[in-house]
């Protein structure tokens, strides 16, 4: 039997190419659950790996596309069975183990979910792993003590995937969030799907980030990190809860122990990749529940799964607002 898949090679390990071509089942990884994929979808992660400027696939040839949701079609586990509704992210998929960008993925059994009630296959594509990873940030920062009569949460990135689901979940739990951008033309966008206020990334003075600066936030759910997790750590009021999801910005973090010793910010680092298996499936269940945004449809657009290969440059250069599904078998 023979899929489409949309396959990433590399002849030397440095120079990426990706294209459309047919694989036969037997060329796919070994697992236990075979799974005919419906939807998938686009994370800055996979445009990464599919242009080749991130360091992203470990094993070359590789199907791209960390996310997937499908129907089980053969188990070889008894937690399955055919015509299961399933989703699959994160670990190795779609970098060391071919991902859902396929017709057809198999994939080891610790590594499936079923889908949770409430939910369709598409619209956990909507959420995807940018849309996990915002209801882990969430999670970990309620489990770290943050409350809506805390105060404020900023959302930085606020316009991506990530950013655009944390600010609708955080809305739709009873905080107040201020979202954070470099597109003021979004602004409209970001106070539809719940944001109370809009702050533009060039009005902060980054020059001289403060060891300790005015108090402000008792979240943050940061996309970027660099100078602006930074200028985070020194604004986070006492006993603030700063989640650390992305490094879009950079990966250095320049700070004191001060916000941590004198305000007892906790700085957590969200992992969606190895998160254990219970954690993920209570998080997905909550997305399906009191986590679901208000406005999960108007956080993505859906695109055909021939369009594939023209969207990995709006993600390179930040043309992005929100989610983007990829109708694999609609």
């Amino acid at each position: 039997m023979s899929f489409k898949a949309y396959l990433i090679s590399s002849a030397d390990g440095k120079t990426v190419s990706a294209a459309f071509t047919q694989m036969s089942e037997e060329q796919l990884d070994p697992g236990e659950v075979t799974i005919r994929v419906a939807h998938s979808s686009v994370n800055f992660k996979d445009a990464l790996a599919a242009t080749g400027a991130g360091r992203i696939i470990r094993r070359y040839p590789c199907i791209g596309g960390i996310d997937m949701s499908g129907t089980v079609t053969d188990s070889r586990d008894p937690r399955f069975a055919a015509g299961d509704q399933v989703i699959c992210t994160s670990y190795d998929v779609g970098v060391a183990h071919h991902g859902g960008y396929a017709e057809l993925a198999r994939v080891p059994a610790d590594w499936v979910l079923k889908l949770p009630a409430g939910m369709s296959l598409k619209e956990a594509m909507v959420f995807g792993t940018a849309g996990f990873t915002a209801g882990l940030a969430v999670a970990r920062m309620e489990h770290d003590g943050l409350k809506p009569a805390n105060g404020p949460v900023l959302v930085t990135g606020a316009t991506g995937g990530v950013g655009s689901v944390a600010i609708e979940i955080l809305a739709k739990l009873g905080y107040k969030v201020v979202a954070l951008t470099g597109k003021a033309e979004q602004s409209d966008y970001l106070k539809q799907i719940g944001a109370s206020e809009v702050m533009l990334r060039s009005s902060l003075d980054l020059a001289k980030i403060k060891p300790l600066d005015r108090a402000s936030w008792a979240g943050a759910v940061d996309n970027l990190g660099g100078e602006v997790l930074s200028w985070l750590a020194s604004t986070m009021a006492v006993g603030g809860t700063l989640a650390a999801v992305g490094l879009a910005a950079g990966t250095g973090f320049n700070t004191t122990v001060m916000p941590f010793i004198l305000r007892g910010v906790s700085l957590l680092g969200i992992d969606s990749v190895n998160c254990p298996m219970q954690v993920r499936a209570e998080v997905w269940r909550r997305l399906a529940t009191d986590m679901r945004p208000l406005h999960l449809q108007e956080l993505s657009r859906s695109i055909a799964f021939a369009d594939l290969p023209g969207v990995f440059d709006d993600f390179m250069k930040a043309r992005v607002t929100g989610r983007i599904v990829v109708d694999i078998a609609p």
